[in-house]
């Protein structure tokens, strides 16, 4: 079974719709749509590592942008296909080379070929930059392949990302499976010209496009921005559908599974500083959908085509569903959990668990109900993985709150709720990280 993973950077679970993304949302009735999935760690770095490892930030150590994987880790995702003969490919976005933050800040890979050792253990076609958004914009830019030359791409840089991997199925006559993951830069914002790049023009189509509730009545940037991110959305979902033609033509389609997700939403510096680093909807809550015919080749896929899955998934489990997909076993020092397994039983996770960085030290759970965030006071969570002592920060209603503007952490009716939420984090944390630390 071929597998391809296609990696949206910073794109809200709201933005798969008729209007946004025409394409995905026409092939909901070949693809397995999933409701309630969410990121485990907020923010670029540690979202790629937790898919790389299978485990959470706090234990793969990648709990913060700037801070390598170890590329002695024997269980990354990538090595275990190898194993198992597979061909396995990256194209674009990495961040998991550079070693620029944390405790010992020593190799700078950001805009620089990385070794194969930090490549995670992909074996056959590698085209990639540690940090895209510093050897790119939406004009142009470069990556670095398997040897370490530089390749210059002119034009929309979504587009150019895309090309390549259509030319790498175009191109694959190997007997073998391959994996192939394709990390795009978009909808990211561009770093240091403080705006979301998007094709000249394209923003207008979205400039009376109706702005989430979660964002109206709060400061941010979300006004000046939305529809360059619209735009942006539409572009990638543009390049997907140009994706799947090419798995059509080659022939590959029966033979294969496509995975559209994305690493974290954003909330348009409505809840802090930033765009995303926080447990709110709008940072949290990811798109995930399956296609591909070789959904049909599985007795446990096979049912969902066409259907919505509304059980919590975590980004986590797409590690440990790619290698169930594979037929690889799942090691098992895995935190991941097969979202196959989830889908035979009918039920996803009870609920889900984050780990928030680089805003604070945080920890979180999002459940069918509530929210409940903890952070340690006066950290911003960039020195250390782990606490002992974690305060309240927010409680959300999410059933008569959608919009999470009320926090209702320090209301007396809330009490019995968040003693529960509270015993519920605290097993959470004990059980991924080892350690019972206190929460006031």
């Amino acid at each position: 079974m071929n597998i391809i993973l296609y990696f949206s950077d910073q794109q809200r679970f709201d933005t798969i719709n008729e209007k946004v993304t025409p394409n995905l949302h026409n092939m909901l009735d070949e693809s397995i749509f999933f409701d309630n999935c969410y990121t485990c760690q907020p923010v670029c770095g540690p979202a790629r590592a937790c898919i790389q490892t299978g485990l959470y930030a706090s234990e793969n150590d990648c709990y913060i942008n700037g801070i390598s994987m170890n590329p002695n880790y024997e269980n990354a995702l990538a090595k275990c296909l190898n194993k198992s003969d597979y061909n396995t490919s990256y194209i674009g976005k990495w961040h998991l080379a550079s070693d620029t933050a944390g405790t010992n800040p020593h190799n700078n890979l950001q805009t620089k070929a990385m070794p194969e050792e930090y490549r995670g253990g992909y074996n056959d076609c590698w085209l990639a930059a540690d940090c895209l958004e510093f050897t790119s914009d939406i004009n142009g830019g470069f990556l670095f392949d398997k040897n370490n030359n530089k390749v210059e791409f002119k034009g929309v840089r979504s587009d150019c990302i895309n090309d390549f991997a259509i030319d790498y199925i175009k191109n694959y006559n190997s007997d073998k499976a391959f994996f192939l993951m394709i990390s795009q830069l978009e909808p990211h914002h561009q770093n240091g010209k403080n705006t979301f790049q998007c094709v000249e023009g394209e923003d207008k189509e979205f400039e009376n496009y109706p702005y989430p509730e979660d964002l109206i009545g709060l400061n941010g940037n979300y006004k000046e921005e939305f529809a360059h991110y619209l735009a942006c959305c539409k572009r990638l979902d543009s390049n997907f559908a140009d994706l799947v033609k090419a798995v059509h033509d080659k022939g590959l389609w029966d033979d294969s599974v496509l995975i559209y997700t994305s690493d974290h939403g954003c909330h348009f510096k409505t809840r802090n500083m930033e765009y995303k680093r926080s447990a709110h909807e709008a940072s949290a809550h990811i798109p995930l959908i399956m296609t591909g015919g070789g959904l049909k080749k599985n007795d446990i896929t096979s049912k969902y085509i066409g259907k919505k899955f509304d059980g919590f998934v975590s980004l986590l489990d797409l590690t440990a569903t790619i290698l169930d997909m594979a037929k690889v076993e799942i090691p098992s020092n895995y935190q991941s959990q097969s979202i196959l397994k989830m889908l035979e039983s009918g039920k996803g996770r009870d609920h889900i668990f984050m780990q928030i960085s680089e805003s604070q030290l945080g920890r979180a759970i999002i459940t069918e109900d509530y929210t409940y965030s903890v952070k340690k006071p006066f950290s911003f969570g960039m020195t250390k993985a782990k606490s002992n002592f974690y305060k309240g920060e927010f409680l959300y209603d999410n059933k008569k709150d959608k919009a999470q503007h009320n926090n209702v952490i320090k209301k007396a009716e809330y009490k019995q709720i968040k003693k529960q939420l509270k015993e519920k984090l605290l097993l959470d944390i004990e059980q991924v990280e080892g350690i019972k630390p206190k929460i006031i």
